[in-house]
């Protein structure tokens, strides 16, 4: 381990919930410094010294030490094959806690109705899709739609990462819908485990330089990171290559990305793994997630991804490079202080020649020095949070060889869905159609996935999954534009201009029944609590007001709900914990208010902190400015004293 990390304690502040307004009070909880940056995590580092001109590192031998039970099961999977190649093959209908990690990286999750009572459970499976910047050509949707009613349980689910996820597929099915999404150009590799996840970006489709380079480079960084190991074909393909190479993959083949990332620069980064250049045996100590951004829009939440990723051109519209921010990401434990939520940090300004390379850099650093110890605490952001914004940088820079420039200014943020029309810019048109809680379905009158297929077949329309669980159509012929509202309406399916702006901006996860962390509902409830918000709203004359709400079945925090305005999380079978003072631009955390309120005191818990906003707002102030504005402390003073039905704006 680096004496740098060893000699002086100061760099490592205790490990605490950043946010200092809150009433559910955080203890603070002092992690060493061993348990975050060690090299003992089971990379040895070159012996060749590192330098560069912010940092030395002196380098020791680590101590042996036992790896934990899920590193040693990684080890020995012989690359992602071992014991789950087996365990598929066999007439069980799952597969053992092992393999089931195994099958993670696969890109799918073994599941269980819980609410059906019995003790042999009726396992399937979850399978996710590894869609960079969240594009679905038109012969992919076709085959979901088909899979999803042959294979599936009949519709599909938006993800918040920007791809789509199908329920219900039978262990003995997989294998034939997993090849068929590879063999058509698609891939699940990556959509789950310990790698870099789908990489998102704005869904927006304009045909302008910095937005035509967003696409570019999230496609670049998907192939950059994507695990190597034979593993999938081996499995899926029984060891034959795809019938069609993965379409990003051919789009940004001129970048020469496999000669970029196995560029050796002798610092550490290059692992001595045949199979794994970049990740090892051990992979990453958690999921690494990537946004790519222009600047000033914010529609895919870029501070929560552990590198966030700002386009820069100059005024001709060239590339120059790109903004870094790291150590964003949401999940967190209940009653475990020392897990939270976190934004990003402004890291600074990489040339575009040096792009890959930095962000090899900075993966390295999270797969050497990410805590594999205690994986409540493995994410980057802890390791950021830890070290401080400037070492990290320093680590960094001791991988990549040269110093980080600082951060280029670059225009205020603001928070877009892209749903309705828009004009792409290069005469053609895209319209984003809201999905409810991002479930693609049939059901009664409502036959959205019905008429998603009308429209691919009719107008052979590619989409772009939002980040935001919901769908854009790009590429429509003006003329073309009556015909697809008349498909839309005559399947039952409301323009953006019908729907509630407290359901436009609302995200929630699947929950239960079929996820197994779920300690409530999400996606059920949801719909009821945005009409108890709607009716509390009206009721106080501020039904004007748009809020973005989210909520989650548990603390992990897959619906990003500490960006939020207002967040419910689940902590009991009926209860929820109430967050406030997100941004409604979405670049700072918010903070936790209560504790398991009840379903039945929803709204003596809200009206109280609406009629607070109506008497105390500041001209123009949205609700999560004024929350932040005013604190927890401030909210529950005045809450304690409110008598129901007092104020109205």
């Amino acid at each position: 381990i680096s004496s740098f990390f060893t000699t002086d304690p100061s760099l490592f502040r205790p490990l605490e919930e950043p946010n200092k307004q809150r009433t559910m009070k955080f203890t603070t909880i002092a992690v060493s410094a061993a348990l975050i940056v060690s090299c003992a995590n089971g990379f040895t580092t070159p012996t060749a010294q590192r330098t560069s001109s912010s940092l030395n590192m002196v380098l020791e031998m680590p101590k042996a030490k036992k790896i934990s039970k899920l590193e040693t099961l990684k080890v020995n999977s012989d690359h992602l094959i071992k014991p789950l190649e087996e365990q598929l093959s066999t007439e069980e209908i799952g597969i053992s806690q092992d393999g089931y990690q195994i099958l993670k990286y696969h890109g799918s999750y073994q599941q269980s109705n819980r609410e059906v009572k019995g003790k042999v459970k009726d396992f399937q499976f979850m399978l996710r899709l590894k869609q960079p910047a969240g594009e679905l050509p038109p012969d992919l949707y076709r085959l979901l739609d088909d899979l999803s009613r042959e294979k599936g349980q009949g519709d599909l689910r938006a993800t918040t990462r920007q791809c789509f996820q199908m329920h219900g597929i039978l262990k003995g099915d997989l294998k034939s819908v997993i090849s068929s999404i590879m063999n058509i150009g698609s891939s699940t590799v990556g959509a789950c485990g310990d790698v870099s996840r789908n990489v998102m970006t704005t869904p927006a489709p304009f045909d302008t330089p910095e937005y035509n380079y967003a696409r570019e480079y999230s496609k670049v960084f998907a192939q950059l990171f994507r695990p190597m190991t034979p593993a999938f074909s081996q499995i899926w393909l029984d060891g034959e290559k795809a019938a069609s190479v993965e379409s990003w993959a051919s789009e940004v083949a001129h970048h020469n990305i496999d000669e970029a990332m196995l560029y050796d620069s002798g610092r550490g980064i290059i692992l001595p793994d045949s199979v794994e250049p970049i990740y090892g045996d051990r992979y990453l100590p958690r999921k690494f997630k990537i946004g790519v951004t222009v600047p000033g829009d914010n529609s895919l939440d870029v501070y929560t991804n552990d590198v966030g990723v700002v386009v820069i051109c100059d005024e001709a519209g060239e590339l120059e490079g790109f903004n870094l921010m790291v150590g964003g990401g949401l999940g967190r434990t209940h009653n475990k202080e020392n897990t939270f939520a976190r934004a990003a940090d402004n890291m600074g300004y990489v040339p575009k020649e040096d792009i890959m390379e930095v962000m090899k850099s900075i993966l390295a650093a999270q797969r050497d020095h990410g805590n594999r110890d205690v994986r409540a605490n493995a994410r980057m952001k802890y390791l950021v949070h830890t070290l401080g914004i400037d070492n990290f940088r320093k680590l960094v820079e001791s991988y990549f060889g040269k110093p980080i420039a600082p951060w280029r200014p670059i225009k205020d943020w603001k928070y877009n869905d892209w749903m309705g029309w828009w004009d792409q810019g290069d005469g053609k048109l895209f319209y984003g159609q809201h999905v409810e809680n991002g479930r693609v379905k049939d059901e009664g009158d409502f036959r959205l996935k019905t008429a998603l297929r009308v429209l691919v077949d009719k107008y052979n329309l590619s989409m772009i999954m939002s980040p935001t669980q919901s769908i854009i159509f790009r590429d429509i012929n003006p003329e073309d534009k009556e015909g697809v509202e008349a498909v839309l309406r005559e399947h039952g399916v409301k323009p953006i201009e019908e729907i509630d702006p407290l359901n436009r901006l609302a995200m929630s996860c699947p929950a239960l029944p079929l996820c197994g962390l779920a300690q409530t509902e999400a996606e059920r409830m949801m719909p009821e609590y945005l009409q108890q918000v709607r009716n509390v709203l009206e009721k106080m004359n501020i039904g004007e007001e748009e809020i973005l709400i989210r909520m989650t079945g548990c603390p992990n925090g897959c619906a990003r709900p500490y960006m939020a305005e207002l967040a419910f999380v689940g902590d009991g079978a009926k209860s929820y914990q109430v967050w406030l003072g997100g941004s409604p631009v979405l670049t700072r955390t918010a903070y936790p208010f209560m504790a398991r309120m009840p379903n039945t005191e929803f709204e003596s818990t809200l009206e109280p902190i609406f009629a607070m906003f109506i008497q105390q707002r500041q001209q123009f102030e949205a609700f999560g400015d004024f929350c932040h504005r005013a604190g927890a402390e401030a909210i529950e003073k005045y809450s304690e004293t409110y008598v129901l039905g007092s104020v109205k704006a």
